[in-house]
């Protein structure tokens, strides 16, 4: 029974990963394997992510990052955590968090600011 449990681990890949459409890849393949979690570009150039699924469709996940990524990526290496079992799964889906360096990009910023000076 544990084969069909809810099984979790978080991952990190190094290399030529951002800027080449690789958390757009890992979305789509995540969701054919049902997976589900998350990825997002790091600070540091990597693309950091969290799957949790079944432990056959999380290995044939594991692989792919290992040896497949985008087109356009060059990985390096990628680090997985413990892979652990779960109760039950913690996410609906698989999604992109946005980029951490873009948060708040300049044109929000200046549209706000334009219309408080418009404000009174």
């Amino acid at each position: 029974m544990a084969a069909q449990g809810v099984h979790s681990c978080q991952f990190e890949v190094f290399g030529k990963v951002q800027g080449v459409n690789f958390r757009r890849h890992a979305l789509r393949k995540a969701k054919t394997l049902g997976l589900r979690g998350w990825c997002m570009n790091s600070g540091r150039g990597t693309v950091k992510g969290y799957i949790e699924g079944r432990p056959a469709e999380m290995n044939v996940m594991k692989e792919w990052l290992r040896t497949t990524g985008s087109p356009l990526s060059n990985i390096e290496k990628v680090e997985f955590s413990s892979q652990r079992e779960r109760d039950r799964y913690g996410y609906t889906n698989f999604h992109i968090k946005p980029d951490p360096n873009k948060e708040a990009p300049e044109n929000q910023a200046i549209g706000s600011s334009t219309s408080n000076n418009d404000s009174y």
